[in-house]
């Protein structure tokens, strides 16, 4: 959404990594470079025995070779998971090769042809990927943006979830029995109000970026004293967060499954500062064009996955400690998108 991916997920988190895919980029580019030598195919095939429900019946993509990728943290490798299935239910033969080691990782195999199909975020594409500074609010028009952008790149991208991982701040329900923070502009005004009050625990990075702390004070008016910014790996956030009284906020991400968890509320970005990062099936329009019958399996699939429901299973990864192939099962087998042979 495992064992080193979930640990991943714990020490960064999913936003994060999609946020610091241009620093990794020339590492992960060199990775590739090495790879490509071998034509990026090692992974595993998918052994599980799995037949149509809902989605698949006919077979379409009998005889297919397909292999599916991911990068690597819990919700994106539960994801990968879930496509790799959906492919082997209808019929295909699918190596699995999710949890690459970053976003630029698995974009690039998606544009190469090195794997066929993953789930990845518009948010990310837009502007690391595309290179735009400024998102685009609305999250179908900027959906629809990358979509023909892409086109160009030789990736197609399918309908999108409205699974949105995105950055919030997250408070205590304890907390915020006593502040009744909904918005970011109820934080602006209680900092405004009570400077002292507004203590915020983040990451080093977000700390710094524009479209991180810096950007949403600007755009929100308010202005944090040092002082009051704590800085600390994601992971420990929300256990502050969560249990001590030196963050009264903390940076979150919109699809984590420890908000839940660990009985926080998030407050809603009511300005649209942050870009919207939703999920959608994206595929190499080769394999795309040879076999259209894909949108076909994976368009059910991205209605069904909301925002709530990838928090409920990254718990089950996370904070659990499940495996996200068994996750990814059990949620298409209990959704009835395939069936256990």
């Amino acid at each position: 959404m495992r064992t080193g991916a979930g640990a991943a997920r714990t020490e960064g988190g999913a936003a994060r990594r999609l946020r610091t895919a241009l620093a990794a980029a020339g590492g992960a580019l060199a990775l590739l470079a090495v790879a490509s030598g071998c034509g990026l195919k090692s992974g595993s095939p998918m052994v599980d025995d799995v037949v149509p429900g809902s989605i698949g019946t006919g077979l379409p993509l009998k005889g297919a070779s397909l292999t599916v990728t991911s990068k690597n943290f819990s919700e994106n490798i539960i994801l990968g998971q879930m496509v790799g299935l959906v492919f082997k239910a209808a019929g295909a033969e699918v190596l699995d090769r999710t949890n690459l080691p970053g976003s630029i990782s698995a974009r690039e195999a998606i544009v190469k042809g090195d794997a066929d199909a993953m789930y990845d975020y518009t948010g990310t594409a837009w502007i690391t990927y595309l290179g735009h500074s400024k998102p685009i609010v609305d999250p179908q028009a900027q959906w629809r943006a990358v979509r023909d952008a892409d086109l160009a790149h030789g990736v197609t991208w399918l309908p999108q979830s409205t699974l949105d991982n995105t950055y919030s701040l997250g408070i205590s329900q304890a907390n915020n029995a006593k502040y009744h923070l909904k918005t970011l502009s109820d934080v602006a005004a209680l900092a405004k109000k009570d400077p002292s009050a507004v203590t915020i625990c983040v990451e080093n990075e977000f700390a710094s970026r524009e479209d991180g702390l810096p950007g949403m004070e600007k755009a929100y008016g308010m202005s944090i004293p040092a002082g009051n910014i704590q800085k600390m790996d994601a992971g420990i956030i929300y256990t502050q967060v969560s249990k001590s009284d030196s963050c009264l906020l903390g940076e979150v991400f919109t699809t984590d499954g420890r908000i839940q968890a660990m009985h926080l509320a998030t407050v809603q970005d009511d300005r649209h500062f942050f870009p919207n990062y939703n999920a959608a099936p994206v595929l190499h329009s080769k394999t795309y064009a040879k076999y259209p019958a894909i949108a076909g399996l994976l368009d059910p699939l991205s209605a069904k996955l909301t925002t709530q429901v990838a928090r409920e299973l990254n718990a089950k990864v996370d904070v659990d400690g499940e495996d996200p192939h068994d996750v990814a099962l059990a949620w298409l087998v209990r959704e009835g998108f395939i069936k256990k042979g």
